[in-house]
């Protein structure tokens, strides 16, 4: 086992981690990789959801509003 620094953690987010700790009967590295796991698959199912959801435009509509912002952008010089 090898011990390790956590940089800027405060008091109270400090206490918090060791009392999860002590409450779930578990050490502080299977807490923290808990929390880490539990970011990575919140993250993932978030832009599972964007990526993968329903489309809010359909194709159509997509193609349209692409088309008109072309020309809007060519019509005030933006590239």
């Amino acid at each position: 086992m090898a011990t390790k620094t956590i940089k800027d953690v405060d008091e109270e987010t400090w206490r918090k981690l060791k009392m999860l700790s002590a409450e779930h009967d578990a050490t502080m590295g299977k807490i923290i990789k808990k929390i880490t796991d539990d970011y990575e698959e919140r993250n993932r199912r978030f832009w599972d959801d964007i990526l993968h959801g329903e489309k809010i435009l359909s194709d159509k509509e997509a193609d349209e509003m692409e088309s008109f912002v072309k020309k809007l952008r060519k019509e005030k010089g933006f590239r």
